[in-house]
């Protein structure tokens, strides 16, 4: 589907339209090849700029027509996914495309909140004809949803890893993981968006203001701040994974050498046992005493077992 919204000059006010007016602002979501189809008609842009920013593995650039009259800008933006027992944290394409100075195309495969807060009016200065500062106001807004969602990853690890000191559980583990591959996707997606950034910083693509140069420097630090972030989250959380799988191991380790030293020490009374019960003469046979007598042998001996693997530490 698509929507079209256009602001008003003389007004401010943004709000959603049914024509193709010049200077407004075209949302793409998910769309059919038809609406594809009249999108690039009414707009004369090529298809391929949609095809790209619906592609789930288009990397984040910058590519623009021979004529230089349509821009194409592609970005990785955060999403939450939520699974019936967890929530997966991704990134997918989003693509801005600067149609002449006529019109402002968004393209993504499924809504987000950062071109949805638009849609709601919750961005300040937001106007559908000023095409560069909408770019810009996107790249900052996606940079802070990448640090909301990077907070949200550290409180989530940090409540799996409190939950895994009380009790090695696997759907604990499995949390962990799943948080470690959202780090690496986010931490791969920034470092694209931020090679994104330093091109557009150098105004070859779109004419920069002194006002839109201070946003896009606040989104470039917000991009590396967010990278900086995901990497130390994600030594972190590499390190604590590293941390389990030893104790893991450790404890896997000391139930093998406890069952083990438990098997030594039955062993003996079923040796002793075993010996007394061939059919040939042996001490202690014709004795009326003997039973007591093997069975007090056979106690001594465990107990002597027992407290040479004690000393040894192979019981604790």
């Amino acid at each position: 589907m698509f929507k079209i919204y256009h602001t008003d000059i003389e007004t401010g006010k943004t709000s959603e339209i049914n024509e193709f007016k010049k200077g407004s602002w075209v949302n793409v979501v998910n769309p059919s090849p038809e609406e594809i189809a009249n999108i690039c008609e009414n707009l004369n842009i090529q298809p391929d700029f949609i095809h790209y920013s619906l592609d789930i593995e288009e990397k984040a650039r910058v590519d623009q027509e021979e004529d230089d009259s349509t821009i194409l800008f592609i970005v990785d933006s955060p999403i939450v996914e939520k699974n019936e027992d967890s929530v997966i944290y991704s990134t997918i394409p989003l693509g801005m495309i600067v149609v002449r100075d006529d019109f402002f195309v968004t393209v993504s495969l499924r809504k987000n909140k950062i071109i949805e807060n638009f849609e709601k009016g919750k961005v300040k200065n937001f106007a559908t004809y000023k095409k560069s500062r909408f770019i810009l106001q996107i790249l900052f807004s996606n940079s802070s949803y990448f640090l909301n969602y990077l907070k949200q990853i550290n409180k989530e690890s940090e409540i799996a890893e409190s939950k895994l000191k009380d009790s090695l559980k696997n759907q604990e583990l499995l949390k962990m993981l799943s948080l470690q591959k959202s780090l690496v996707y986010f931490t791969t997606a920034l470092k694209s968006n931020e090679v994104v950034m330093e091109r557009t910083m150098k105004g070859k693509f779109i004419k920069l203001y002194d006002e839109d140069e201070d946003l896009l420097e606040d989104a470039i630090i917000e991009n590396k701040q967010a990278m900086e972030m995901s990497t130390i989250y994600s030594d972190i959380l590499n390190g604590t994974m590293d941390a389990y799988a030893s104790l893991i191991s450790n404890n896997l380790n000391g139930v093998m050498k406890f069952l083990t030293s438990i098997t030594i020490v039955l062993a003996v009374p079923t040796m002793l046992s075993s010996f007394w019960g061939m059919n040939v003469g042996l001490p202690f046979q014709h004795s009326p005493f003997g039973f007591f007598i093997m069975i007090t042998i056979s106690l001594l001996l465990t107990l002597l077992v027992t407290w040479w693997l004690k000393k040894k530490d192979m019981l604790d």
